[in-house]
């Protein structure tokens, strides 16, 4: 399995001729928008910023909303959950993806709100090897809040998204590395991530800092 990151919350997840899109973003945020072919598009919400999936190419098939699906091989399982710390009175619904790929689960929390996840949220999502979190704040969890998820949730890789970039016009995000002084652990900087599950299992709690592909 092969992890790469366009920037913002948008990652390509590929695993044998098949390819898995979240949350793909319009040019207009300021980043170059990903134009790839896939099989699946899962979506955390309806802002802008996250379901510009129009630009994306294939005959794909469009989550967002949470259940069960398995497709093509892949198998997803998507949990309700706040796009706020209000019950989603400010901003709504969000949908968190635990996505099965080569027998590694990646968890990928959208625009998660929740300073914490209730263990209802937790018993639905069960086993996570990859979080792919978002840690800048103001529109999501920030550093403090990722921090205290992530205890929650356990996962052996952790790789932060949704923060600020000096392309990004949404410029009121915290920066990564407020994230990373926050956890206490020094990243690894990566072109991309590859991935067997032999290897997930000897990770204790690894942050992977991917490179965006969409940076201008």
């Amino acid at each position: 399995m092969i992890i790469q990151f366009f920037g913002h919350s948008c990652f390509k997840i590929s695993s044998q001729n098949r390819v898995l899109i979240t949350d793909p973003y319009p040019k207009e945020i300021g980043l170059k928008p990903p134009k790839v072919s896939c099989d699946i598009v899962a979506i955390s919400h309806q802002h802008w910023d996250h379901n510009a999936y129009q630009n994306l190419g294939g005959d794909f098939k469009l989550i967002d909303l949470p259940g069960e699906y398995e497709i093509k091989g892949i198998f997803i399982k998507g949990i309700e959950s706040f796009h706020d710390n209000k019950n989603g009175k400010e901003r709504g619904l969000n949908t968190i993806f635990n996505i099965l790929v080569e027998d590694i689960w990646v968890c990928h929390l959208g625009d998660l709100g929740q300073s914490q996840l209730s263990e209802e949220q937790l018993s639905l999502i069960g086993n996570v090897d990859i979080l792919l979190v978002p840690v800048g704040g103001v529109y999501t969890i920030g550093p403090k809040e990722a921090k205290k998820i992530i205890h929650q949730i356990e996962p052996e890789i952790i790789i932060p998204m949704h923060y600020w970039l000096p392309s990004l016009k949404i410029q009121e995000l915290e920066k990564v590395e407020k994230f990373f002084k926050e956890m206490g652990l020094k990243p690894s900087q990566e072109e991309k991530l590859t991935i067997k599950k032999s290897e997930v299992s000897q990770k204790q709690m690894e942050i992977i800092w991917l490179k965006e592909l969409g940076k201008n």
